[in-house]
């Protein structure tokens, strides 16, 4: 064979035994480091979701009731957002590492960050969550749990080569993010796909990051017996059975497909749009983003009677209550509950720090339950096909998006999940067409 077909065959680019390592010491001692990681790590992640969770309680229900107030009143989330804007613009403006990547910007795992970014991300994220910006966690979780295992192993062990601590980065972000999603193996799989990694050495790769995430699901698990808080889970009980999927319900799959994928792209279109206004003027315009969230969650509170928590906040919490009560949502109420979490989602992506999978999943549902009041359509099924929709659109992650929804609904999703699958495939390939292919790069002048 000649040099130049060589290099055309990626076959010949391969090492003779790509497995090889697996059967070396120091791959043992890999999996011994991120065995450990996975327990430290998790333990950490468990410890930032508690925060997150007790900062949201003391700020929107302990504090107005120490001031006098007999509950949150209307305009409460206001002064609250307002102050989150300025601790995030504060941090980004001032602190390495920019808070964090820009949610806007998508989901990115690529990378580790630096030791001197880790209390910016931490602080930035803690501002965006804990005051109620409509934005979730698994993007700082992912980067804190990435940049300490490589922080950590450079003190360990300061020789280690480059490949060697991407890999215990990538299996510090899998421990992080171990149980937020219901299941080590759903969080495996948006690491997987979100990292781009592949080919015959993606097993190798990975098993160091499975084996922290397992762990780490483990010590979830015993952290939230012990502690008598819960471990929390993703799956959602106590939902009505569903009949298996009809003609019917597969057309509504192709509709929601494209919905969700209009709605997606016009969420991303508001953030991009918005995020460089903000970056310019950060110190004015990350409150007045976070005063903007606060109207809309009290247009809606005060529109509907229900809690201006619907809009606020990731979603994570108020999605089991969307589902499970949504029966006592009328198609009024999820219209102007998709409205402002739509609106708010956008201003959150441009201003905040955080990620996109928790506000796109209560999204996607809201669309489906009000979509369900038509002929045809069983108010799971919708909330289903509309979460699996609206993550790939906002993702770009379809194995992931199928998962989420199947292991949301428990057996339901997985009756479901055919219906799941072509709402995923058409939203993930309409949104791709509406999306604008990058720009290709201009050559340099002489």
């Amino acid at each position: 064979m000649s040099s130049d077909e060589s290099a055309g065959d990626p076959a010949a680019a391969l090492p003779p035994d790509p497995f090889a390592a697996l059967r070396t010491k120091g791959y043992l001692v890999l999996l011994v480091l991120a065995a450990v990681l996975g327990v430290i790590l998790s333990a950490g992640a468990y410890g930032f979701l508690q925060a997150v969770d007790q900062l949201q309680k003391a700020l929107y229900t302990d504090l107005p009731r120490g001031l006098g107030f007999h509950g949150a009143p209307p305009w409460w989330p206001l002064p609250l957002l307002a102050v989150a804007g300025l601790l995030v613009a504060l941090t980004v403006q001032y602190l390495p590492g920019n808070g964090g990547h820009q949610p806007a910007e998508g989901l990115h795992t690529s990378g580790t960050a630096a030791a001197a970014e880790l209390p910016g991300i931490l602080l930035a994220a803690l501002a965006s969550l804990g005051f109620g910006a409509v934005i979730g966690p698994e993007a700082p979780l992912i980067a804190l749990g990435g940049g300490l295992a490589v922080y950590a192993i450079r003190l360990i062990r300061p020789g280690m080569d480059a490949r060697t601590q991407a890999v215990v980065g990538a299996a510090g972000s899998f421990a992080a993010i171990s149980a937020l999603l219901g299941s080590p193996l759903l969080g495996a799989f948006l690491l997987m796909e979100a990292s781009g990694l592949g080919g015959p050495m993606m097993g190798v790769v990975l098993l160091p990051g499975l084996l922290a995430s397992g762990i780490g699901a483990l010590i979830f698990i015993g952290l939230g017996s012990w502690t008598g808080v819960g471990a929390g889970s993703l799956s959602i009980p106590s939902l009505p059975s569903v009949q298996h999927p009809n003609v019917a319900q597969f057309g509504w799959a192709l509709a929601i497909g494209v919905v969700a994928a209009l709605v997606g792209v016009a969420v991303r279109r508001l953030a991009l749009l918005a995020q460089p206004h903000v970056n310019r003027r950060r110190l004015v315009l990350t409150p007045l983003a976070g005063l903007a969230v606060a109207g809309l969650a009290i247009a809606y509170a005060e529109g509907t009677g229900k809690a201006w928590s619907d809009v606020l906040f990731s979603g994570q919490a108020e999605l089991p209550h969307l589902l499970v009560d949504n029966a006592s949502y009328s198609v009024g109420a999820l219209v102007l509950l998709f409205a402002c979490k739509w609106l708010g989602y956008g201003v959150s992506l441009a201003a905040f720090r955080g990620g996109p999978i928790f506000p796109a999943m209560f999204l996607g549902a809201a669309g489906g339950i009000a979509l369900s009041h038509l002929p045809g359509l069983p108010v799971i099924a919708g909330a289903a096909m509309g979460i699996g929709a609206m993550s790939v659109a906002m993702l770009r992650l379809p194995m992931t998006s199928v998962l989420l929804a199947t292991l949301l609904l428990g057996q339901d999703g997985v009756t479901l999940m055919p219906l799941v699958i072509v709402a995923v495939v058409v939203s993930h390939v309409a949104s791709s067409r509406l999306t604008p292919p990058p720009a290709a790069p201009t050559a340099p002048t002489a």
